[in-house]
């Protein structure tokens, strides 16, 4: 389960919601990265009180962001910690 915003990746499988692909894990640890969002939506939506949540391989994201018109802000870290 998710503890705050960090996936307790020993816990579940991580597959992402949209080629159903499981991720790869070792020893519990997640070996490759994934898009996580959640969703509270509010007033003025159909929607409103329902929160959605879902991960993406990297794969499925760029197929994603290749279709947006106005493509996506890009930016560089300085510094990793």
């Amino acid at each position: 389960m998710k503890k705050g915003n960090i996936i307790n990746k020993r816990d579940y499988p991580v597959c992402c919601n949209s080629c159903g692909r499981e991720l790869k894990k070792e020893n519990g640890i997640l070996m490759e990265d994934v898009f996580e969002a959640t969703k509270e939506w509010g007033y003025f939506s159909s929607r409103d009180t329902q929160v959605h949540h879902f991960f993406l391989c990297e794969e499925c994201y760029d197929r994603l962001i290749s279709g947006f018109r106005i493509p996506i802000e890009v930016k560089k870290k300085v510094e990793v910690l």
